[in-house]
C-alpha cells in the first residue's frame, strides 16, 4: 500500500512538472535587437534642427563587482564591459546627437595615415570636432537588495518559490568642449529581478531504497538589458533637462525664435 502511495505521488509530481511553463529548447537564429519603447517614444517627439556632434571616449564599468556565486570565486564581471558601444547606439537612436568615433580613434588615425601615404590619392579632410563630450559610467551594482520566497514540504514532497532583486546605477554627464564646463549630470537606477521555482521529492520507500526527484526553472532578467534601459533613461532625462535649461531647442522652438 505504501509503495502504491509513493508511486502515485511520483506520478503526480511528474505531471505537475510537465505543467510548469518553461522556455523552448529549439535552436533559433540570431535576431536584430529592436528599438526599445523608450527610444521609440523619444523619436516621436520633436527633434532638433541639426543633430549635436558628441564624443564618447569611454563609458566604463566602475563598480568593481563580479558575478555573485555561492561558495565559488568568480572572475566574471557583474555588468557588461561594452557600455561605450551601447551608449553610442543609444545616442544614434535618439535622433538628437551625432556621435563621433572616439573609442577606436587610434585605429581610425592609423587608417587615415595609410590612406595619406598613397600619393595618388587626395588629402583627407580634417576630422569633425565634437561640441559635447559624454562622460560617466556604471557606478553601482548592488546585489540581494530584496530576497524572499515561500515554500512547503510534507512527507518528503516539497515546493518552493524564491526571488531576488539587484540594482544597477548609471551616471551620465554632458561637458562643453569649448569651456570644459559640466552642463548636465543625471543618474538612473534599474532593478534586476530573478525568480526561481522548484519542486522535489526525497523519500525512503524501504531500506536502502530512496526516491529522489527534483524539477523547476528560474527566470533571470538580463543585466545587459537592464544596464541599457538605465542608460536610455539617462539620455532621455539629459535631453529633457537640457531643454528646460535652454541648452538646446527643438526644431519648432528654433523656428518660432527665427520668425519672432
Amino acid at each position: 500500500m505504501m509503495r502504491a502511495v509513493i508511486l502515485l505521488t511520483v506520478i503526480s509530481a511528474l505531471t505537475g512538472c510537465s505543467l510548469v511553463s518553461k522556455p523552448e529548447l529549439n535552436i533559433t537564429p540570431a535576431s536584430v535587437d529592436s528599438i526599445s519603447t523608450t527610444m521609440l517614444n523619444l523619436q516621436q517627439q520633436a527633434k532638433p534642427r541639426t543633430q549635436i556632434p558628441v564624443s564618447v571616449y569611454a563609458f566604463r564599468d566602475q563598480t568593481g563587482q563580479y558575478k555573485p556565486q555561492a561558495n565559488v570565486s568568480s572572475f566574471s564581471t557583474a555588468v557588461t564591459q561594452g557600455a561605450t558601444s551601447m551608449l553610442t547606439q543609444i545616442l544614434l537612436d535618439s535622433g538628437w546627437f551625432a556621435p563621433l568615433e572616439r573609442e577606436g580613434l587610434q585605429n581610425l588615425l592609423t587608417e587615415r595615415k595609410i590612406y595619406g601615404s598613397n600619393k595618388k590619392l587626395t588629402d583627407l579632410p580634417p576630422l569633425k570636432e565634437a561640441r559635447l563630450v559624454f562622460e560617466g559610467g556604471i557606478i553601482g551594482y548592488e546585489t540581494n537588495l530584496t530576497t524572499g520566497g515561500i515554500g512547503a514540504e510534507y512527507f518528503g514532497l516539497g515546493l518552493s518559490e524564491l526571488y531576488r532583486e539587484d540594482q544597477v546605477t548609471v551616471y551620465l554627464r554632458a561637458i562643453d568642449v569649448h569651456s570644459g564646463q559640466v552642463l548636465l549630470s543625471v543618474s538612473t537606477t534599474k532593478k534586476v529581478f530573478s525568480q526561481e521555482l522548484r519542486a522535489g521529492l526525497f523519500r525512503y520507500v524501504s531500506l536502502n531504497r530512496l526516491v529522489e526527484m527534483e524539477g523547476g526553472y528560474s527566470t533571470n532578467e538580463p543585466v545587459q538589458y537592464c544596464v541599457k534601459q538605465a542608460m536610455e533613461s539617462a539620455v532621455v532625462e539629459l535631453i529633457n533637462v537640457g531643454l528646460e535649461r535652454g541648452f538646446w531647442r527643438t526644431d519648432d522652438q528654433a523656428n518660432l525664435a527665427t520668425s519672432g
